[in-house]
């Protein structure tokens, strides 16, 4: 039976999407603690970004061919439902798995997008304090220099 390999590679391809999704909540948190970190490079956090971003492909790719391998089944499936009844189960609860781990990523992403604001808001806010500093620094500059400034003059020798 050609369909059964067909829901177990289905099931395979739903194992390899929480795979996925376990792989990015890990790297949501390396997240989190990066923006709180108050050292954080913006390699590291760029390193993350793009990690995240490769896992994302992954599943975008997983969730193509599962669609593309559903499609060429779904009506022998609804055709045989009492035949195919345990494997459409165990589908469903992977599926079911898989819209939790999704909407507890999204929530992670929400709460390091509200972080990411956060420490963004403090990176410019040094920014333009240094920026600050800078400017006194050179009217400081200025004004010594200027200070030590003398007009030219003729001075007389003679008493």
């Amino acid at each position: 039976m050609p369909e059964k390999n067909y829901l177990q590679i289905l099931s395979q391809s739903l194992n390899k999407k929480l795979d996925i999704l376990l792989q990015i909540r890990i790297k949501n948190e390396e997240q989190r603690v990066m923006l709180l970190d108050e050292n954080l490079t913006p390699e590291e956090f760029d390193r993350n970004i793009e990690e995240k971003g490769a896992l994302v492909e992954k599943l975008e790719l997983l969730d193509q061919g599962f669609e593309d391998i559903y499609e060429r089944i779904q009506e022998m499936l609804k055709a045989n439902k009492e035949h195919y009844r345990e494997e459409i189960q165990k589908l469903q609860e992977q599926i079911r798995q898989i819209t939790a781990e999704s909407n507890n990523i999204q929530a992670e992403e929400q709460r390091n997008y509200k972080l990411a604001q956060q420490k963004f808001s403090s990176i410019k806010k040094q920014v333009r304090e240094v920026k600050a500093s800078h400017k006194i620094v050179n009217q400081y500059y200025r004004t010594m220099t200027k200070t030590n400034y003398m007009d030219s003059h003729f001075m007389d020798d003679k008493k």
